[in-house]
């Protein structure tokens, strides 16, 4: 057990990525505090990863995380129940399409909102009981931080920020508090909500099968449980003293990285939510 009566937050945790990160967190040992916006999937993720009554091994909170007061209220509730705070997951993210020519300032904010400023809210809310544990801090990103598909611009930039905090921080409060802060970046994840974008998009339910080689050299995506997996290392102490570390998690370098020529099918950007 990597992570034994470690005390986790992981938001946006209901489904997909977070979901698996929060399984894999029970799975190695912790209690953790699954955050959605929808309280049916909280609800859901609670029951499946609970434990026994006398000993629960989850509870949830329902609220959007830009709400004024819920990075606070996330904290209050899990020393409520759980009496400590290990570790902190800012998984929670909005996904926004758009270019230069079709990115409102209302979208762009509200898109930097959840996805940069909610995860330092949330770390300045956790920060003191971070502090007494010597807890970290893991960072969900994005390989578009690095710079993005044309129709990701504010989903790219506010992920790009995100991986700035994880630095500035990482470097900051590790030196003077002694809480580590590390960032994945994933690269397209076979989620839920992709497969639902996609089929909004007007593709089967299949289309995962007929991806070119060039963007998935395994022959498939990457699954959610691979992130999870990934996750751990960093959330559990045996990463020692790594702190304000990015590290990409995909199938192939994303930056520099030369196609091949043949490559003529670009198939919809990953997004991975």
């Amino acid at each position: 057990m990597r992570l034994t009566e470690k005390v986790i937050i992981v938001t946006g945790s209901g489904t997909g990525i977070g979901l698996a990160i929060a399984r894999r967190c029970v799975d190695e040992g912790a209690r953790v505090v699954i955050h959605d916006l929808r309280a049916d999937l909280v609800s859901h993720g609670v029951e499946s990863l609970r434990g026994s009554t006398a000993n629960p091994r989850a509870i949830g909170h329902v609220e959007d995380i830009t709400a004024c007061g819920c990075p606070e209220r996330l904290v209050e509730v899990t020393l409520a129940a759980f009496g400590r705070l290990d570790g902190v997951v800012n998984n929670a993210a909005v996904i926004t399409t758009g270019d230069i020519h079709s990115t409102p300032a209302a979208s762009f904010l509200h898109t930097v909102a959840v996805n940069t400023l909610a995860p330092l809210q949330l770390i300045q809310a956790a920060l003191p009981h971070l502090r007494a544990s010597r807890g970290n801090v893991l960072n969900i990103g994005s390989v578009n931080a690095w710079c993005g598909e044309p129709n990701l611009l504010a989903y790219s930039i506010s992920k790009g920020g995100l991986m700035t905090l994880t630095r500035n921080l990482g470097d900051v409060l590790f030196r003077n508090e002694g809480v580590r802060v590390n960032q994945i970046n994933p690269g397209w994840v076979l989620t839920e909500n992709e497969v639902a974008r996609k089929r909004s998009d007007g593709l089967a339910d299949d289309w995962p099968t007929y991806l070119p080689p060039q963007f998935c050299p395994a022959g498939r995506l990457i699954r959610p449980d691979e992130i999870a997996a990934a996750a751990i290392y960093w959330l559990a102490d045996e990463s020692g003293p790594i702190s304000g570390q990015v590290v990409d998690l995909d199938q192939h370098p994303f930056i520099g990285r030369n196609p091949p020529k043949d490559s003529t099918t670009i198939p919809p950007p990953p997004t991975s939510r």
